[in-house]
C-alpha cells in the first residue's frame, strides 16, 4: 500500500514535477522527467550541479557555480586592467 503525500507549493516558487528516488545497485538514483531534463538543458550522461539554497531547498543547474564566481572575478579584473591587457595583447 502506497501513501501519497500532498505537495504544498512554495509561495516563492512553483512545483515543476515530482522526481523519484530509485535503488540502483548499492546507490540511490534520482529519476528526472523528460520535461525537467529539457528545461535544465541536460541529457543522459551529462553532469549538473545541485546547490543548497538559503531557504533549505535545492537548486539544480547545468552551470558550475564556482566557475561562474571565478569568471565574475576575472571580468572585474579585465575591466580594471583593460589598458594593460590591451598592451600585452599587441
Amino acid at each position: 500500500m502506497s501513501v501519497e503525500k500532498k505537495i504544498v507549493p512554495d509561495p516563492r516558487s512553483q512545483v515543476v514535477r515530482v522526481v523519484q528516488l530509485k535503488k540502483i545497485g548499492n546507490s540511490t538514483g534520482v529519476i528526472l522527467p523528460k520535461e525537467l531534463m529539457a528545461r535544465l538543458n541536460i541529457g543522459v550522461g551529462d553532469s549538473f550541479y545541485a546547490t543548497l539554497t538559503p531557504e533549505g531547498g535545492l537548486c539544480f543547474t547545468p552551470h558550475d557555480p564556482k566557475f561562474e564566481k571565478a569568471m565574475e572575478v576575472a571580468r572585474r579584473g579585465m575591466k580594471i586592467y583593460r589598458n594593460a591587457l590591451a598592451e600585452l595583447a599587441k
